[in-house]
This record gives structure tokens, sequence and C-alpha cells, in this order.
């Protein structure tokens, strides 16, 4: 039995695929990645865990309260989402969602397949502009246009082999297996990783220059998160660390994407 096991699990690694989500873009994202889940199954997941967040904040009272700031983040968004068919070609067709959450604390998130939430604290207490918002959501779009919480979950698995292992014993699928809960832990709980957090940075760098947002206000964005980390670290930072170091990462590609956002100027003049 202890044999067959070790066969079941090394089987079950080995059936991991290495994968390049993203086109590359002006960037230059490249990196690929090994995914232990099916795209398909975490979107599912996505969608349960998101469902839940939206039912509770429609329970509270809190969900799109503010009218005139869903109207805004959502006309912001309406010009981020046809661009990221510049890194993957299927997104501007996703289920996309956005919505607005009512509460002082500074976050916001996009789960996989395009399920966007913004806490209306993260523009009050920042003040702040049309162009820092693309920015916050030019990263958190990133993040789920290079499936960053499918990445996650698969290092988890890994971790975690004999659950696998017991799900292929079981013909259970293991990519179903409590997938709403990993996808909501990886959501609000664990620190994305510096490899895609730098990915993250970069690509939303770039779909905000697309979408005719001066890519210069994602570094006056971080300005801000690292001035109010100082005095109360805000939820976005718990997984989204500020330094002075990603400032300097993204002073070093605005000149990649600044054609890109001067085109997009003349094309709407």
């Amino acid at each position: 039995m202890k044999c067959s096991l070790t066969l079941v699990l090394t089987l079950a690694l080995c059936a991991c695929a290495t994968v390049q989500t993203t086109k590359p873009g002006a960037v230059g994202i490249e990196r690929r990645q090994t995914m232990l889940v099916s795209e398909e199954s975490v979107e599912q997941g996505a969608q349960k865990a998101y469902a839940t967040e939206v039912q509770q904040a429609k329970t509270d009272g809190k969900l799109n309260a503010d009218p005139a700031l869903t109207a805004r983040i959502r006309r912001i968004s309406g010009r981020l989402i046809p661009v990221t068919g510049a890194f993957r070609p299927d997104a501007p067709e996703w289920k996309w969602e956005v919505n607005t959450l009512t509460t002082p604390d500074i976050n916001a998130y996009a789960m996989p397949g395009g399920k966007i939430m913004v806490y209306s604290g993260l523009v009050e207490k920042l003040q702040l502009s049309d162009a820092e918002i693309a920015a916050v959501l030019g990263h958190e779009i990133s993040h789920a246009l290079r499936e960053h919480t499918r990445e996650r979950v698969s290092r988890q698995y890994e971790q975690k082999v004999a659950l696998v292992g017991l799900a292929v014993i079981t013909g259970v699928d293991p990519s179903v297996m409590d997938l709403a809960d990993s996808v909501a832990s990886v959501t609000f709980q664990l620190p994305h990783s510096r490899e895609q957090e730098a990915e993250a940075d970069v690509m939303g760098l770039e779909l905000m220059a697309r979408a005719g947002y001066d890519p210069h206000a994602a570094i006056s964005l971080w300005q801000k998160m690292i001035a109010a980390e100082k005095s109360a670290p805000p939820q976005f930072l718990s997984t989204h660390p500020a330094s002075a170091n990603r400032i300097a990462e993204l002073e070093r590609h605005i000149p990649q994407v600044l054609p890109l956002y001067q085109a997009a100027l003349h094309a709407e003049g």
C-alpha cells in the first residue's frame, strides 16, 4: 500500500503543467508557471468566494452603497478591461464583475476570472486620483491575468502532497477540493511572492498606460501607501507590502510604457 501511495503521489505531481499564462507585453513578462490545479476549477472557486463576499456586503448594506464611487470605479475599470487583451486575448470576454464595499479599510482585490472589489477607504483615505485608482486596478487585474491565485494554490497543494494523493486515491478531483476557501485565504490573508508582486506592478503599469492613464501615477500611489503604512498599516499592505524598491522598479519601467500612454492619448484626441 505504501508503494502504491508513493506512486500515486508521484504521478499526481508529474501531472502538473508548466504554462505561459500571458503574452510578455511591452514590459517583457516571460516567466513560465507551474500549475497543479486547473484554471476552470480555480475560477469556480473564485466565483463562490466572491459571491460569499458580495452577499455579506449586501446583508450589511455596504455593497455599492456609494453610487458615485461605484460609477467612478466601473468607469475606470471599463477603460482597463478592453486593453487586457494585450496580455490575454480571452480576458476582455471574461465575466467581469466590479463592485465597491463601503468600509474605512484600505483594500482592493481582483479574484480569478475578473471579480473586482474596491473598498471605499482606499479611495477616500488616500484621496486617489483616477490615474492612481487605475494603478491599483491595473495591479490587481494583472494578478488575475497572470493567474497568481492559481499558482499560489498550486504551491499549497504541492506542499500538502498527501492531500493530493488522498484525492486521487478516492477519485476526487483535487482541483475542486475546498478551492473557494483556498482562493479566499490566498486573496485576503497570504502575501504575494516578490516575484508575483513585481509582475503585477509592471503589467499594471502597462495596462494603465494603454488605457490612457499617466503611468507616473503608480509612483504617487505607492508613495501614499508608504506614508499610510507609517501611520496605520492598511489591510492592502498585508498582502502587497510597500517599499522604496518597488517604486524604483516602477520608475525603471515607465520609459517602456510611456509610448503606449502617448498613443492612447493621441487615439482619444
